[in-house]
């Protein structure tokens, strides 16, 4: 089978690779800076436990009245110094120091410290604050909070200080790093399964094509859709349209894009848009809008093994159906010139014979007889029809109509100048009903009779066929110009058209021109069209 879609070029690289490095690169970013973000606030909640259990150890001893008693007392550093090392220990701080508000160390997990000046900031805890702050002391630096100790009349007696040294922290914080990393190993693991599994299933679709050749192949493919000259809608399940191409368009009469839009919604007539939103194949559906007759090809598609709409295509067939309609009357004026030359050779045999056997009188009232007969109908009608077609037309269906034996009458009022108006639809109305008429008459009982009656008056053309057949019922009536209906039980019509479509082109080709078509139902029907003139036509002189 030959391949539909272009090989990739050599060195290109795929858009399912490009996509796939893409979100690596994203990935590996937002991994990256997630795991940033959880350090610093790791680092920072780390920070704030800190500052927080050093806040509760100062506000509790600056609380105790052992504290504020012993800062008062002769020794403060034989009662305290016990005390504040077992907090400590308690507390896994690295130190909690009292102290004079001079500074002086009553206090220290040194103890060579004690009575030494404390390093660190005190006014805020002299001025009655607790407060927390990063400082580098005796024992490096170090998160710590410091506070008062209030005597018995509201002064500061002292003061107290407890901190954890920046590396303790630090071992806190790298107790979390574990879980940062394995996170973000996690997170990158699973995005990168979620990409190699996007990735390849883009690149199925899209056949390993890169982003260049997709372009193209797009531009390519707008540019057929514009140019070809056949109609295109594709057609989902729900029958809606996909696409149309511009022959679509300009065939149903679209004025904007159709895509998104239900068929049924596009203003066209029942049957077509039936047709257009079906799920079965067909092949050389005729049908009619307002003004063309198209012929509709259906194919079906599928997904997965369930329907998925289908591909519609649309072919403008009337100027071909006009000029099918004016190689009928050519070939039915043909057949008619046959049927009479046929006649005319046995008459001519006729009156030889009479000469010969020396019968003159009755040969020449016999050819002369034959002569009028002959040539009546054909005076009647050249010299009230000046349009060519349209009395060509009239004489083959009398013709062919005699040869079938059904009369068909001209009436004596017919006068019809030149119209003006295109001799295929002419051909198209006035054959399509002289044929209907003819069936009709037919089907009926003898006498078989067929009258026909155009008349030019001013600024319309008035046409009439009437027939001696069983005639319409009025529900029949109603339905008559419907595409695809009949009441004949015939074979379907030559060139695939079927039956049911003669007085369907009839009734577009007088919407066509602006005129009206009507039947009178009953017993032996009547057609009558009105056609209007842009140009006032004279009667046949």
């Amino acid at each position: 089978m030959p391949r539909l879609l272009p090989r990739r070029r050599s060195g290109g690289v795929s858009l399912a690779r490009q996509l796939l490095w893409l979100q690596a690169l994203v990935l590996l970013t937002v991994v990256a800076a997630s795991a940033v973000v959880a350090w610093r606030d790791a680092r920072a909640a780390v920070q704030r436990a800190a500052e927080q259990r050093t806040t509760a150890v100062v506000e509790s001893l600056a609380d105790s009245p052992l504290v504020a008693q012993a800062v008062t007392g002769s020794d403060p550093t034989e009662v305290l110094q016990p005390f504040a090392e077992q907090v400590r220990a308690d507390t896994g701080l690295s130190f909690v120091t009292v102290l004079a508000p001079d500074r002086t160390r009553f206090t220290h997990p040194d103890p060579a410290q004690i009575g030494r000046p404390f390093r660190g900031t005190v006014a805020p805890a002299l001025a009655g604050e607790t407060f927390t702050e990063t400082y580098t002391g005796t024992l490096g630096p170090s998160v710590r909070a410091t506070g008062p100790v209030f005597g018995p009349g509201g002064e500061v007696v002292a003061l107290v200080s407890a901190g954890l040294t920046v590396d303790v922290v630090g071992a806190d914080l790298e107790a979390a790093v574990p879980g940062i990393l394995g996170t973000a190993a996690v997170t990158l693991a699973v995005g990168a399964l979620g990409s190699w599994a996007v990735s390849r299933r883009l690149r199925r679709q899209t056949g390993g094509l890169d982003a260049t050749t997709m372009a193209r192949m797009l531009e390519h493919h707008e540019a057929v859709l514009h140019a070809v000259r056949e109609g295109l809608l594709l057609v989902d399940g729900d029958g809606r349209v996909e696409l149309a191409n511009d022959e679509a368009r300009r065939l149903l009469g679209l004025g904007d894009d159709p895509a998104g839009r239900p068929v049924t919604a596009l203003g066209l007539p029942p049957e077509l848009a039936d047709a257009l939103a079906g799920a079965e194949r067909g092949v050389d559906e005729v049908h009619l809008t307002g003004s063309r007759v198209l012929l509709v090809n259906r194919s079906p598609t599928r997904t997965a093994g369930r329907a998925a709409g289908s591909v519609v295509t649309l072919r403008d067939h009337t100027e071909l159906q006009a000029l099918t309609g004016e190689r009928d009357s050519v070939r039915a004026f043909a057949e008619s010139l046959r049927a009479q030359a046929h006649e005319a050779a046995n008459r001519l045999h006729t009156t030889v014979s009479l000469v010969e056997l020396g019968r003159s009188a009755e040969a020449v009232e016999f050819a002369t007889a034959s002569l009028a007969s002959a040539q009546q109908l054909t005076d009647r009608v050249v010299g009230a029809v000046e349009e060519p077609v349209l009395a060509a037309l009239l004489l083959g269906k009398a013709a062919t109509a005699a040869e079938r034996g059904v009369a068909l009458e001209v009436d004596v009022g017919t006068a019809v100048g030149v119209t003006g108006l295109p001799a295929g639809d002419l051909v198209t109305i006035v054959g399509n009903l002289l044929d209907n008429a003819i069936d009709a008459a037919l089907a009926g009982d003898p006498p078989r009779e067929v009258a026909v009656g155009l008349l030019a008056d001013g600024d319309r053309l008035e046409i009439r066929v009437e027939d001696s057949g069983p005639g319409l019922t009025p529900d029949q009536a109603g339905q008559v110009f419907r595409r695809g209906y009949t009441t004949k039980q015939a074979p379907d019509a030559p060139d695939g058209l079927g039956r049911g479509l003669g007085l369907a082109l009839v009734q577009q080709a007088v919407h066509r021109h602006g005129g009206t078509v009507s039947v009178r139902p009953g017993p032996g029907a009547e057609f009558t069209v009105t056609l209007p003139l842009a140009v006032p036509a004279q009667a046949a002189r």
